[in-house]
C-alpha cells in the first residue's frame, strides 16, 4: 500500500491471479522490513500493515530456526507456511528485500497457490528488471 493506503498500481497486477485461484483471500506484497508495497482490496491498512509487519519476522524467524537445525548461515527459504484450523498462510521472497504472502481457507490446494505464487513471483521479477519503454 502506498502512503495513503492503496494498492501501488505497478504491482497489483501480481495480487490479482492469485486472488482468483479457488480459496484465497487476502494478498500481500511486503518489504524485508516489514513494509506494504501492495495489498489486496480485501485487507484494511492496518491489516496489511500487521500482516506485513508479521510476516517479515515469521520469514526472519525461519531462516534462523533453518540455521539453527543445518548450522548454515543465511538459508534461502522457499516459502514459509503455517496452518491452522482456519487455513494457510504462505510467504515466499520475491526478489530481493521482499516478499509476497497469500492467506487461503482450509479448503485451497496448497500446492496449486504456491505453484501460482512462484509464477507471480517470477513475472514481477522480469517487469521489475525490465527497463522502462520509451515512447
Amino acid at each position: 500500500m502506498s502512503a495513503t493506503g492503496e494498492i501501488r498500481e505497478d504491482l497489483s497486477w501480481v495480487l490479482e491471479p492469485l486472488l482468483e485461484l479457488p480459496g484465497v483471500l487476502h494478498a500481500v506484497i511486503a518489504t524485508g522490513d516489514g513494509l506494504v508495497e501492495g495489498a489486496s482490496a480485501s485487507l484494511d491498512r492496518a491489516a496489511g500493515e500487521r500482516v506485513a509487519a508479521m510476516g517479515a519476522t515469521l520469514h526472519a524467524a525461519a531462516r534462523a530456526f533453518t540455521t539453527a537445525f543445518t548450522g548454515q548461515e543465511a538459508p534461502r527459504l522457499a516459502q514459509t507456511v503455517v496452518e491452522s484450523e482456519h487455513g494457510f498462510a504462505i510467504i515466499v521472497p520475491a526478489g530481493r528485500n521482499t516478499s509476497l504472502a497469500v492467506y487461503a481457507g482450509p479448503e485451497a490446494q496448497l500446492g496449486n497457490i504456491a505453484y501460482h505464487m512462484q509464477v507471480q513471483v517470477a513475472a514481477m521479477a522480469r517487469a521489475l528488471g525490465a527497463p522502462a519503454r520509451e515512447r
